[in-house]
C-alpha cells in the first residue's frame, strides 16, 4: 500500500501543472463569489439573559444584548491561543449562572474534539482542556455532561463537578451498534441521553435539579422504533417513528408515566412528507416540512391542538433555523435558501401567525435562475424527483454542460444549500441537477428504507433514470455530463461508473465509500459494526455478500465505452474512509482501462483514454476540511472538470 500510495502521490504531483492556471483563475472567481455572498449564517450565537455570546475571527465574545459588536464585545476565548493547529469553533455551552464556558473545539484536518472551559471572571480564564470530547451541556451551574469520543464512538457519559474538582461515569452504552449524545430540553428542566443506531434509539432523563440521581429510562428500546424527547409542563413531548402510518409522529405522555403504553398521538407528519426539523417554543412547536420539493410549516398549537400550515417560496429548496432560538420567544426565526439562492431570513409570529421576510440586511433573491422539478421513472416505475437550475435563456440546452449531484444513503437529504460555486458555475452556462434518489430521506422515512441493505440497487437504477430522462428532456448530452459526489454517495457513483459509463465524460468524488464490501467485511474498523443497518452484514448473510459485489463491486468491468475521466480527493488518514481501499480501487481501474486501451482500435479517431487521479491530502478529516483548504479542493475540481469537459473558463 505504501507503494502505491507514493506512485499515485507522484502521479497527482505530476498531473496537477495541467490544472496549476485554471485552478487560481476559478479560485479568485470563488474568493469573490463568497465575499459577495457570504453569510453570516453559520456563526454561534447564543442569546442567555441579559447577554449575547457570539464568535467572531475565531474568537468568542460576550456582550450585552443590543451592543453585539466586536467593540462592545468582551473577549472570552481565542482559537489562537488554544495548543491546537488550524481549530474550529462548533459549539458553546454556557452555564445557568454565566460563570462557566464550555467550547467545542475540533480541528479541521481531523476528527479530534475537545472541549475548553473557561471560569468567567472580570479576566476570563481557561480551566481546563477535556481531550476528545463530542457531546456536552450544564445540568447546573457548576456540573457538567460529556460524553467520550473514541475511535468514532460513544458510548460512555461523564459527570464533571467544577466545585469539587471531579468527574466521574454516570451512563455506559454496552452495544457498538450504538452512539450516544447528550442534548438539554428547551425548558433546561431535563438533560437527555441519547443512544441511538441507525434505526433504533433509547433516551434516558437526567433531573437537571437533582444532577446525581441515576439517570432514568423512558422507554426500553424497540427494535426499529426511534425516539427523541422535549419536555414541557411536566409532560413528555415524544417524536417517534413508533406506529402507523410509516414516519414521523408527534406524541406525549406524563413524566411519571412515560413508558410507549402510555403515548398519546398529538400530531402525524403526512405520507412521502419529510420531517425536516422539528422547534418545541413555550406553547408551540414549528414542524419545518418537505413534501414534493415545496417547503412548509406546520405549527402545532400545544395549548389548542391546533394545526396551522404554511407553504413557503417555491423557489426555496432547505431550511436553516436560527441556532439557539429563546424558548420563551412569540417569533421563530431562519433561512431559506437553495442551491443557487444565498440564505434569506424569514420570522413566524406564533402569536399573529404570519410570517414576514427579512430583506433589509439580504441579498436579493436570483431572478435570471429557472428552478425546474422533474421526476423520473426508474426501473420498477417509482418517480424519482429531480431538482435542475439553469438560467433563464434556455436556448441550445443540448449543448450546455451538465452537473449531477446525488447522495441517497442513510436517509440524509441531497445538500441544497447555498454554495458560491453553484451560481458560478450557472453563469457559465452549467445546468445544475440534483438527483433525490432512493436510500436519501427527501419522500420521509420509507425513501430510505427503499435505497438501503437489500435494495441499495434501487438507488442506482433510480440515478441511471434521471441522467437518461435529463439527457431525454434535451438537458445536455453524455459528452458534455459531470457527476460530483461525497462520502457514502460514492457507492452509487462508483455503481454508475462501473455498470454505465456511457452517460457521463468526468466524475469528480470527494473521499468516497467505494471499497463497501472489503470494509463491511472488516468488523475491527471504527463504523462496520455500527453502518450494518445501513448495508448489511455479509460476514453472515451470504445474500448480502453477493449483492455488494455484484451491484457494488470494488473492481470495475470492462466494457466498449471508454470509461469517464474521475477525479477523487482524500484525506490520508480519513477514518471513515480507509485509504487501502480506494488505493486498491484505483489500481484496479487504472490496470482494465490499460486492458481496454490494449484491446480496442489503435485509430487515431478513437476513444479518448480517461485521466484517473487520486489526490491524497494531509491530515485525517473526512468531507469538513478548513476554509482555505476547502476552497482550494473545489477550485481543482472544478478545473479538472472544465478541462474534461474542454470548456473555456470564462473571466
Amino acid at each position: 500500500m505504501q507503494d502505491l500510495l507514493k506512485s499515485e502521490k507522484a502521479n497527482w504531483k505530476a498531473c496537477s501543472a495541467n490544472y496549476t492556471d485554471l485552478t487560481e483563475r476559478i479560485k479568485q472567481q470563488l474568493e469573490a463569489h463568497y465575499e459577495k455572498y457570504s453569510p453570516s449564517l453559520h456563526s454561534l450565537v447564543i442569546k442567555l439573559g441579559e447577554y449575547v455570546y457570539f464568535e467572531e475571527n475565531s474568537c468568542i465574545f460576550r456582550s450585552k444584548i443590543g451592543e453585539v459588536d466586536e467593540k462592545n464585545g468582551e473577549a472570552l476565548l481565542s482559537t489562537e491561543a488554544l495548543p491546537f493547529h488550524d481549530s474550529l469553533i462548533h459549539r458553546i455551552r454556557i452555564s445557568p449562572d454565566h460563570k462557566y464556558m464550555a467550547t467545542g473545539i475540533k480541528s479541521a484536518n481531523s476528527e479530534e474534539c475537545a472541549c475548553v472551559i473557561v471560569k468567567l471572571n472580570v479576566l476570563p480564564k481557561v480551566e481546563c482542556i477535556i481531550p476528545n470530547v463530542y457531546s456536552f451541556e450544564w445540568a447546573t451551574c457548576e456540573i457538567l455532561f460529556y460524553t467520550i469520543q473514541k475511535n468514532l464512538q460513544c458510548h460512555n457519559v461523564y459527570l464533571s463537578d467544577f466545585s469539587t474538582k471531579c468527574s466521574k461515569v454516570i451512563f455506559k452504552e454496552q452495544d457498538a451498534r450504538y452512539f450516544v449524545d447528550l442534548y438539554l430540553t428547551k425548558d433546561k428542566h431535563f438533560l437527555t441521553i441519547n443512544s441511538n443506531s441507525k434505526s433504533t434509539s433509547e433516551v434516558w432523563l437526567v433531573d437537571c435539579s437533582h444532577p446525581f440521581k441515576s439517570p432514568v429510562l423512558v422507554q426500553k428500546r424497540t427494535e426499529g422504533v426511534i425516539y427523541h424527547v422535549e419536555h414541557r409542563n411536566n409532560e413528555l413531548y415524544v417524536l417517534t417513528t413508533y406506529g402507523d402510518p410509516v414516519g414521523y409522529k408527534l406524541m406525549k405522555a406524563p413524566v411519571g408515566s412515560c413508558g410507549l403504553e402510555n403515548w398519546l398521538s398529538i400530531y402525524t407528519v403526512k405520507e412521502k412528507t419529510k420531517l425536516v426539523d422539528l422547534e418545541m417554543f413555550k406553547d408551540h412547536c414549528v414542524a419545518f416540512l418537505k413534501f414534493c420539493g415545496q417547503l412548509y410549516l406546520d405549527i402545532i398549537s400545544l395549548v389548542s391542538n391546533s394545526i396551522h400550515r404554511i407553504k413557503l417560496p417555491a423557489w426555496a429548496c432547505s431550511f436553516e433555523l436560527e441556532p439557539h432560538p429563546e424558548y420563551t420567544t412569540s417569533t421563530c426565526c431562519f433561512w431559506l435558501l437553495s442551491p443557487v439562492q444565498p440564505p434569506v431570513r424569514f420570522a413566524y409570529s406564533l402569536v399573529e401567525n404570519n410570517i414576514v421576510e427579512h430583506t433589509a440586511q439580504e441579498v436579493p433573491i436570483t431572478v435570471n435562475c429557472h428552478t425546474i422539478r422533474l421526476e423520473a421513472k426508474s426501473k420498477d416505475e417509482t418517480w424519482v424527483p429531480i431538482t435542475v437550475f439553469h438560467t433563464a435563456n434556455s436556448i441550445e440546452l443540448c449543448r450546455r454542460p451538465l452537473l449531477i449531484h446525488v447522495y441517497g444513503a442513510y436517509g440524509i437529504d441531497l445538500n441544497m444549500s447555498f454554495k458560491a460555486e453553484n451560481l458560478m458555475l450557472i453563469n457559465d452556462g452549467w445546468i445544475l441537477a440534483f438527483c433525490h434518489v432512493r436510500g436519501g430521506g427527501e419522500l420521509g422515512l420509507g425513501w430510505h428504507k427503499d435505497g438501503c441493505l437489500k435494495k441499495k440497487h434501487n438507488g442506482i437504477q433510480d440515478l441511471q433514470a434521471c441522467i437518461r430522462l435529463l439527457h431525454d428532456l434535451g438537458y445536455s448530452e453524455p459528452t458534455r455530463t459531470a457527476l460530483m459526489s461525497l462520502s457514502a454517495g460514492g457507492v452509487l457513483a462508483g455503481a454508475l461508473y462501473n455498470n454505465d459509463p456511457h452517460l457521463i465524460r468526468a466524475m469528480v468524488l470527494q473521499a468516497p465509500f467505494l471499497d463497501v464490501l472489503n470494509t463491511m467485511l472488516d468488523p475491527h474498523l471504527p463504523l462496520t459494526i455500527e453502518e450494518q443497518e445501513e448495508w448489511g452484514n455479509p460476514l453472515i448473510d451470504e445474500t448480502c455478500k453477493e449483492m455488494k459485489r455484484d451491484l457494488i463491486s470494488s473492481l470495475p468491468l470492462i466494457s466498449i465505452e471508454n470509461y469517464p475521466s474521475l477525479f477523487i480527493t482524500v484525506s490520508e488518514n480519513d477514518q471513515r474512509v480507509p485509504l487501502a481501499g480506494l488505493l486498491r480501487y484505483i489500481c484496479k481501474l487504472r490496470k482494465a482501462v490499460q486492458d481496454h486501451a490494449q484491446s480496442s482500435s489503435t485509430n487515431e479517431k478513437g476513444p479518448q483514454k480517461p485521466n484517473i487521479i487520486l489526490d491524497v491530502r494531509s491530515g485525517g478529516s473526512h468531507c469538513a476540511p478548513s476554509w482555505e483548504e476547502s476552497l482550494n479542493q473545489v477550485a481543482t475540481q472544478l478545473a479538472f472538470l472544465y478541462n474534461e469537459l474542454g470548456l473555456e473558463k470564462q473571466e
